[in-house]
C-alpha cells in the first residue's frame, strides 16, 4: 500500500514540474508567434555564402544583385 502512495506524489511532482514549465514558456513569450514558422517554409530566399556579413562588418546583408535573384 505504500507503493502506491510513492508513485501518487511522484506523479503529481512530475506533473508540477512540466506545469511549471509550461507556465514559464508562455509567460517567457514562447508561444507569442504562432504564424511564422508556418510560413516560413513558403518563402523562398535562399542565402547565399557571399551575402552574409563579414565579422565585424555591417550587421545587414547585401542587397541581392540579379544574379542571385535570377538563380544564377
Amino acid at each position: 500500500m505504500s507503493v502506491i502512495i510513492v508513485l501518487i506524489l511522484a506523479s503529481l511532482t512530475v506533473g508540477l514540474i512540466f506545469l511549471g514549465a509550461f507556465i514559464w514558456s508562455v509567460r517567457s513569450g514562447q508561444y507569442e508567434d504562432t504564424l511564422t514558422p508556418s510560413m516560413r517554409m513558403l518563402c523562398d530566399d535562399v542565402v547565399m555564402p557571399n551575402d552574409l556579413p563579414k565579422a565585424g562588418g555591417d550587421a545587414a546583408p547585401r542587397p541581392a544583385s540579379e544574379e542571385t535573384k535570377n538563380g544564377r
